[in-house]
């Protein structure tokens, strides 16, 4: 069984805004590795973080975070 990939536009958002790493990590309360490693897909965030950073930019979950299959 293959599990779904959740995919996101984290380094999108960030460039949108003007924002490092670690300004994000920051708000959210997270280290800034842990924010690389989302952009990168070595890591899925819980519910808690999609929604603490989603609700940093403003946006919906699902305007960041994808699920493919």
């Amino acid at each position: 069984m293959v599990l779904p990939m959740i995919k996101n536009k984290i380094k999108e958002y960030r460039a949108k805004h003007d924002m490092k790493q670690e300004d994000l990590a920051q708000l959210v309360g997270v280290r800034r590795e842990t924010i690389g490693n989302l952009e990168k897909g070595k890591y899925n965030p819980s519910l808690v973080l999609a929604w603490h950073i989603a609700k940093v930019f403003n946006v919906t979950i699902e305007e960041i975070f994808t699920v493919e299959e």
